[in-house]
């Protein structure tokens, strides 16, 4: 035989060849084997031999020789029974010429070989041209290790029975106990002797090699479960086995990486569906959860719109196109435009236009209106007064407003449209598509024989402009602190999540200089808008895409701008942001202005009104003319529903507010009434279940008379239906939503029985408890899925409650369905607003952003209730709302199973509570870290009793023992009261107690509160409204002094 390193360092042969050589290798193995006959190729014109009598003595030492190559136990029978053989009708050890070519030419190509780091493909049928593939570590045999084979390549028969790969594979995959696929059908090679001894042979696989023409003997003892299998060594075809046996056991394919389908449960017909599996991870990094608890706090916002009240008429009749009209103000005097119209209005005076221009027949030569911008002017009574005209195909033009005239034109001053125009100082700067830039500074007068002293004026008939380039179609240009700020929308460095755009400076007013090119530190959108704010002028604040502010520094010590940081605030894109006195404003694509506090960290919302009839906010400016015009610091804003709007840049309205709720006391008089707040979750247990235990018998009871008499009492329950039942969810979902009350609140007919159940013994137990003198009336019933919520309220205090509401918030599966939610009610007493929320949040020990989204969407939940109009709106209600969402109101009380848990080890938990150390409880409280270290928390201003029972959460039911369930979930405060006011004063907590009613894996608790109600006195409102107001007028007058200093030193004014 051959020796083997020759094969292998030998080049590359021809098909040919390797065929001839591999007809040899087979003669000499057939003729090397004992006791076995060649048979001689036949010609292909004769016939083929007649198949041989086989003797029973061949039969039986053939029968033998398999017997010894399989394993003994249940294997064996599904690869030899005890039938006798078959007599073959050809005996031979290797194939002719003819099989080798009848093979090759129905053999598919070789495959590429696999590429590094991936899975390499299978192959049906390995060819004997390739070279074998090691077999993976997890397949190989400790026997058939490299290292302990002394014989190397050349091995004999019985290192051979232990080293092939085929018995290997076949001892471990009956050790995984796999089941063997059935024999597949004989393959047919053109002849009958190969079809007759394909009938003879033994096959377990699929896998054919047609060069492996004699398996080596089975292993005699199988793979042990704790035993890992070393890999088998490769072995080429020149190297086989010399097996005298006939039998051909094919190779089996490897298991691979797939694992065993996981097991199955089969549910009977009317068997009980099992729990439902919760994930405690999985949704905690959502980012959309992440950025909604890290935006600025608006809970304590002012939705009253501040508008101006300064002109005798109304901007309302102003029309500017969305996107083709443009508008310059000056006081009250505004010049607006359309592609082909300048209209001249004076608030002052009147809602219609005092003048209009058709560009057609003022001599522009038809041109369009691009841009808008008033020049300045050393003479007083001439700022303001002259506007400057862009268009379309280049060309400026100065206007006076006062005649409506045209007084100078520069034609084809651009080659392309002009999109941005500036004042700064006493220079004008044009920009056009291409990138084009135009600086007019006076100061170049002097080359055209006119004087260029401090008191010349920019002309477009005398100043030679100079000309500076910078990128072509800038989306975003501006002014900010003597420089050019620009973005192109299409311009971003990186890509996917990691691109930010490229903000390029301009110093325009030093010939020859060079832009500067920075990058935000994160990633946030395209650039829209940028501006500074008057209190901070060291800072610029970029709005950008995608609901983000950037932070930049203009005092570094290079001179170069530095991205400080980058603050998401608001879900959508900030489309316009202007710096008003100490307060950044925003514009955004739902027609809201937002007001932020940026002194504080977190940022905060101080003000937030529809400002643009929910369209989107296009631009927002301040008028710094208006200071000595009007008195006014006013900002004007334009939105997609085509109308301007004038605002009060110094919210003098809010401040008259705030001063007014300190001095209420002066014009209001006070009275005391009590509250009782009760929290259970349920957990589907009926009230007919309160039995057996004196605490479960005496629970109503015991909590109704917890209050002396109490002038209001809600309860608030969870979990009232399995949650985990399908058809109670359903039936409460098709059946409980929109249903209609009765009179007096009685609950509908429609809700499912749980729901009447509970609202009949609350009504009966509340009879029994109370006294006969003092019936109470149900002002309030709603249910969600779970959650119902029933108020009483003492007949004596009937006849104060007004504006009675009671709404639905919804937040399970993304505000979908009403599993997770809350149930909001409302009313007014006197000139007292109080709502009260009922909610169930999100589960799970980790879920701790959800549960805190869940809040922020509760307190910042828009047109919870209808706008009343019963009461007078801001006697009522606060922040300048209308009591349409939940911090309108003066009062906020919440309860409900919050879910908070507490971080730490069941086992520490149990010890703690065993010997009553709650006070190092609270301190892994997940509310209560909360409220204390994260700023953005919305529950930060409510305030709660101290935690002095144990946790209330998770308990087997009647008993007294946690939860030994196999998740053995940790003790913690789920069920929560909670109260907000403004004044801290107004509310007074009685007590904060729980009870020991088991039928619940929860325990109820109870809140009972002293709450102080107002009634204003109008008379002495307004004198005391009056005092205010002078006040305010000596602060207008300075800050408006400190924000003219600011535009003079940014050359606006």
């Amino acid at each position: 035989m051959a020796d083997n390193s020759k094969i292998e360092s030998a080049p590359t042969p021809s098909i040919k060849s390797l065929k001839s050589r591999f007809e040899q290798l087979a003669l000499e193995h057939a003729a090397s084997a004992p006791g076995l006959q060649v048979l001689p190729k036949p010609a292909p014109s004769q016939p083929q031999p007649q198949p041989q009598a086989i003797t029973q003595s061949q039969t039986t030492q053939t029968k033998t020789h398999l017997a010894s190559d399989v394993p003994s136990g249940p294997r064996a029978s599904l690869m030899l029974d005890d039938r006798p053989v078959p007599p073959p009708r050809d005996l031979r050890t290797a194939p002719s010429s003819s099989d080798i070519r009848a093979t090759a030419a129905k053999r598919a190509p070789p495959p590429p070989p696999p590429s590094r780091g991936k899975k390499p493909p299978q192959s049906p049928a390995a060819s004997p041209l390739l070279r074998p593939v090691p077999v993976p570590a997890a397949l190989r045999s400790p026997r058939a290790s490299p290292e302990r084979r002394p014989g190397g390549r050349g091995t004999s028969t019985e290192e051979s029975s232990e080293d092939g790969g085929s018995p290997r594979v076949g001892s471990l995959r009956s050790g995984f106990a796999l089941q063997v696929p059935p024999h597949p059908p004989p393959r047919h090679h053109g002849t009958s002797a190969h079809a007759g001894h394909h009938e003879s042979s033994v096959t377990i696989s699929t896998m054919t090699t047609p060069m492996s023409l004699i398996a080596p003997s089975l292993p005699s003892r199988r793979v042990t479960s704790d035993e890992v299998a070393p890999p088998l060594p490769a072995r080429h075809c020149a190297t086989q086995s010399n097996n005298t046996s006939n039998t051909t056991f094919q190779q089996t394919s490897p298991i691979g990486d797939r694992l065993p389908p996981p097991p199955t449960r089969t549910i009977g017909l009317g068997e009980k569906l099992p729990p439902v599996r919760h994930e405690e991870s999985g949704s905690e990094e959502d980012p959309r959860i992440r950025a909604a608890e890290s935006l600025p706090d608006s809970s304590r916002s002012s939705r009253h719109p501040p508008a101006i009240s300064c002109f005798s008429y109304s901007e309302s009749k102003i029309h500017v196109p969305a996107y083709s009209g443009h508008v310059a103000v000056t006081g009250s005097c505004v010049v607006a435009s359309t592609p082909h119209h300048i209209k001249h209005y004076d608030l002052s005076s009147g809602d219609m236009p005092l003048w209009v221009i058709d560009t057609k027949e003022a001599g522009m030569r038809d041109a369009k209106v691009t841009c808008l911008e008033f020049r300045p002017a050393s003479v007083e009574e001439d700022r303001g007064q002259f506007v400057w005209v862009g268009t379309k195909d280049g060309h400026l033009f100065e206007v006076d407003i006062r005649t409506g005239g045209l007084t100078a034109s520069k034609l084809g001053a651009h080659t392309h449209h002009i999109i941005h125009m500036f004042r700064h100082g006493r220079t004008m700067i044009t920009i056009d598509a291409t990138g084009k830039l135009l600086v007019f500074d006076p100061e170049t007068n002097a080359s055209a024989g006119v004087g260029a002293g401090p008191t010349d004026d920019v002309s477009l008939v005398y100043t030679a402009p100079r000309v500076h380039r910078i990128g072509e179609k800038p989306e975003f240009a501006k002014m900010l602190g003597g420089l050019l700020w620009t973005s192109v929308r299409t311009e971003m460095s990186g890509a996917g999540a990691a691109s930010v755009p490229v903000v390029r400076i301009h110093d325009v007013f030093a010939p020859g200089s060079i832009g500067r090119a920075v990058m935000p530190t994160q990633h946030v959108g395209a650039v829209t808008s940028g501006t500074i704010l008057p209190s901070d002028p060291d800072h610029v604040y970029l709005g950008h895409e995608g609901g983000y502010i950037s932070v930049w520094s203009i005092a570094t010590g290079d001179g170069a701008p530095a991205c400080m940081e980058a603050i998401k605030v608001s879900t959508s894109d900030v489309l316009c942001l202007e710096g008003v006195n100490d307060r950044l404003w925003a514009g955004g694509r739902k027609g809201m202005i937002s007001v932020y506090d940026v002194s504080v960290r977190p940022w905060v919302v101080t003000n937030c009104w529809d400002a643009h009839a929910g369209l989107p906010v296009l631009r927002i400016f301040v008028d710094p003319y208006a200071i000595e015009k009007l008195g006014r610091l006013s900002v004007v804003s334009v939105g997609r529903d085509e109308q301007m709007r004038f605002w009060d840049g110094l919210l003098g309205a809010d401040w008259v507010a705030q001063e007014l709720l300190k001095r209420e006391h002066a014009f209001s008089t006070f009275r005391d009434i009590s509250v009782l707040i009760v929290s259970w979750n349920v957990d589907a247990a009926k009230p007919d279940a309160l039995t057996t235990d004196p605490e479960n018998i005496n629970f109503l009871q015991d909590v109704l008379t917890s209050v002396d008499s109490p002038d209001i009492i809600s309860f608030g329950f969870q979990e009232l239906i399995d949650l985990e039942s399908r058809k109670m969810a359903a039936k409460t979902v098709l059946l409980g939503g929109g249903k209609k009350k009765g009179e007096d609140g009685k609950i509908s007919e429609k809700v499912t029985s749980s729901y009447k159940r509970w609202h009949d013994r609350l009504v009966q137990a509340v009879k029994l408890a109370m006294p006969t003198n003092s019936p109470y009336t149900v002002i309030h019933t709603e249910s969600l899925v779970g959650l119902f919520t029933c108020m009483f309220v003492k007949n004596t205090e009937r006849g104060s409650l007004k504006d009675v509401a009671i709404a639905t918030i919804k937040r399970g599966m993304g505000g979908r369905y009403g599993n997770k939610g809350g149930i909001v009610a409302r009313f007014v007493v006197d000139d007292s607003s109080l709502c009260f929320i009922n909610c169930h949040l999100a589960a799970g020990q980790h879920h701790v952003r959800q549960r805190n989204a869940d809040v922020a969407a509760f307190l910042e939940e828009r047109d919870v209730f209808s706008p009343s109009d019963g009461v007078e709106v801001p006697l009522a209600y606060v922040g300048g709302g209308d009591g349409s969402m939940v911090l309108d109101h003066e009062i906020v009380f919440l309860n409900g199973d919050l879910n908070y848990r507490i971080d730490q080890r069941r086992d520490a938990v149990v010890s703690a509570i065993e010997v009553g150390d709650f006070e190092s409880l609270q301190t892994h409280d997940q509310l209560l870290k909360e409220m204390r270290f994260n700023r953005g928390f919305r529950l930060r201003a409510f305030a709660e009793g101290a935690l002095e029972f144990a946790p209330t959460y998770k308990y087997d039911r009647r008993t007294r023992t946690y939860d030994t369930s196999e998740k053995r979930r940790v003790p913690a405060w789920c069920d929560r009261v909670l109260w907000r006011t403004r004044d801290v004063g107004r509310v007074a907590l009685l007590h904060y107690v729980r009870y020991e009613a088991n039928v619940s894996d929860h325990r109820p608790v109870s809140a009972g509160f002293r709450v102080r109600v107002k009634r204003v006195g109008g008379a002495a409102r307004e004198r005391v409204r009056g005092e205010v107001g002078a006040c305010w007028e000596g602060v207008r007058v300075g800050l408006l002094a400190g924000a003219r200093e600011f535009y003079v030193g940014q050359g606006l004014v």
